[in-house]
């Protein structure tokens, strides 16, 4: 263990693989994360991945309600922090990300200026990107735009899911957080200024903005699926019902009109503004995912028609 105090800011299964490599080789002095939630149907609380990973390794946990709460601000200046590490974690004040004596520095899930915002790796596949990666950051005022310390590029499949994306970045992750502890612990490092003028957004994930347009081309609508693939889910309505699509792929075939759909034996077919697309893999309200196949086998509604 090194000399090195360490406060780790994280909550979801992302910032896991880099909790445990930085305790493992530094040591972690302290943890926070969000309040524990009511999930489910018996509301039971239930701790963040982050939590629950810091118990196991035996590493103490704040939870605080404010991040500007002055018990709480108290409590980080007490443990006389070397450093805050922040991942997939709330806005940080500066009252907060100034306390450390090196810094307070960011894992995010893009190649900064790019896909500054809440959900970078979907919004990487939804607008067909090749190539996508992670970057270490040193905080300040304005969201996701500090001075840069490093990154690592990571290429995207053409049929890459945003699940799979985000399971190829985690251990990526952890790996760049080592990289960038070390660099801040020797003191010979430079940053870089981000360019604003290269910035592009990466706004949270809404029931609005994760509707399917069938006004658009086939590839636009093939990488928006597969951008919101497994959560939230890109989503239409088919007779009155949502149902969400999780897997499709593009037909030669361009037969159908915009958002018309047929349901057969050879398959669920819908038109776009170009190619027909198949629907591979789906989630009909209230149920639980399936292969078209299974879909198709258990349709009782109208055939054809159209998707809203």
């Amino acid at each position: 263990m090194s000399d090195l105090k360490i406060i780790f800011m994280g909550t979801p299964e992302f910032a896991v693989p880099s909790l445990e490599a930085i305790h493992n080789k530094y040591g972690i002095q302290q943890v926070v994360t969000v309040p524990d939630k009511h999930k489910g149907r018996g509301l039971r609380l239930q701790a963040s991945p982050v939590k629950s990973k810091a118990i196991e390794l035996g590493i103490p946990v704040l939870q605080p309600e404010s991040l500007k709460d002055e018990i709480f601000l108290k409590e980080v200046q007490a443990l006389k922090p070397d450093l805050i590490i922040v991942i997939a974690f709330r806005i940080l004040p500066a009252e907060l990300y100034k306390i450390p004596r090196i810094a307070s520095f960011n894992i995010h899930g893009s190649l900064l200026p790019k896909y500054r915002g809440a959900a970078p790796i979907n919004h990487a596949i939804i607008n067909g990107e090749r190539e996508t990666g992670l970057t270490s950051f040193v905080l300040k005022d304005k969201v996701d735009t500090g001075e840069v310390l490093l990154t690592k590029k990571i290429g995207i499949g053409p049929d890459m899911t945003a699940g799979e994306l985000h399971d190829i970045m985690m251990p990526l992750a952890a790996e760049l957080t080592i990289e960038t502890i070390n660099l801040l612990s020797d003191g010979h490092y430079k940053t870089s200024s981000q360019n604003d003028v290269l910035a592009t957004n990466a706004p949270k994930l809404t029931k609005n903005n994760t509707k399917i347009d069938w006004n658009q081309n086939s590839e636009k609508i093939f990488n928006f699926i597969r951008g919101l693939s497994p959560y939230p889910c890109a989503w239409t309505v088919m007779s009155n019902e949502p149902i969400k699509l999780l897997k499709v792929k593009i037909l030669a075939s361009n037969s159908l009109e915009a958002s018309q759909y047929i349901v057969s034996k050879n398959g669920f077919i819908v038109g776009t503004a170009t190619n027909d697309i198949e629907i591979v893999e789906l989630k009909p309200n209230n149920k639980r995912r399936m292969s078209s196949s299974d879909f198709i086998n258990g349709f009782r509604g109208q055939t054809t028609g159209y998707l809203i």
